[in-house]
């Protein structure tokens, strides 16, 4: 079976497909492919509130163009949903009707909290060491979502409204930094040698540059040391001496400012990055939702 999952954020969206295999009882989840288009809704509704027509344009086309990828898959189910840049767009329920009038693609507006549920549903805390503490960690274009694992068990999730766009646009509302660190420095000190799990492009990218060979986690010494490494380099110098795409050079240092603060404030000595993300977290759902039907209709 395959599956589909549509995720319109802050600065880009991403369009995964998703097989998933069934055998002896067991679901296992293969990525497909997924195409990413970096439209940037972020920078018209963080700073004017509204979707520029011309970011609404290329909203839809693009999204018409997921509708024709979805029927060539033939996927069983899919389930699009949109973030901050959407939510809090004064036009963004008028462009969502423009969008299922067009192209077919109905679209979930979620909020923080859904968004972190959603992520969870990745069912991280099944691969994690049940004896230690984990802090999930999610950073956005407009909002960075946190949950904490205790024991295998999820304590806490809580969203804020801080993302690479909004610094990149310095319209991070006043002491929202103050509200994750008061947060942090409330809920991590019960917990014992926290480590953090980070997803996005931006912290995956990241780690191959502080520890190419490594796969799947970096300490704080290292990520430490790329972040300051990185600040030294201009926009341009980003994306010539590190091959990074323009959508990626101006937001690394905002997505390492956000992930480093975090790993100081919950005092964690390693972050690891399995490469998941909102996308992976649909499908689950998704999977969940049909093998229920499943058994209604059985």
């Amino acid at each position: 079976m395959k599956f589909a999952a549509i995720d319109i954020g802050s600065n880009a969206i991403r369009l995964l497909f998703m097989n998933v295999l069934e055998e002896g009882g067991n679901a296992h989840f293969k990525k497909s492919s997924l195409v990413r288009v970096p439209i940037r809704l972020g920078t018209d509704t963080f700073i004017d509130k509204i979707i520029s027509a011309d970011k609404a344009e290329k909203l839809i086309k693009s999204m018409k163009a997921f509708r024709n990828l979805m029927d060539v898959h033939e996927v069983v189910n899919y389930r699009a949903c949109a973030t901050s840049a959407m939510r809090e767009a004064a036009n963004g329920t008028e462009i969502i009707q423009r969008i299922e009038n067009e192209s077919g693609i109905k679209i979930d507006v979620i909020n923080g909290k859904e968004e972190a549920s959603i992520i969870f549903d990745n069912k991280i805390a099944d691969t994690l060491d049940p004896s230690k503490d984990y802090l999930y960690v999610d950073v956005g274009g407009g909002s960075t979502e946190l949950t904490l694992f205790s024991k295998g068990i999820c304590k806490f999730s809580a969203s804020f409204n801080v993302g690479t766009i909004k610094i990149l646009r310095d319209c991070v509302p006043k002491d929202e930094f103050v509200r994750i660190k008061e947060c942090l420095l409330d809920v991590c000190p019960s917990c014992e040698n926290i480590e953090l799990i980070g997803s996005g492009g931006n912290i995956n990218r990241l780690v191959k540059l502080a520890a190419p060979k490594k796969e799947k986690f970096i300490t704080y010494q290292e990520f430490k040391s790329i972040y300051y490494d990185l600040k030294q380099y201009s926009y341009q110098e980003l994306m010539i001496n590190f091959d990074m795409n323009p959508d990626r050079a101006d937001v690394i240092i905002p997505a390492a400012t956000i992930f480093l603060s975090i790993m100081e404030w919950a005092n964690a000595d390693k972050i690891h990055v399995p490469k998941i993300g909102v996308t992976d977290g649909i499908v689950h759902q998704l999977y969940k939702e049909y093998i229920s039907n499943s058994l209604v209709l059985g």
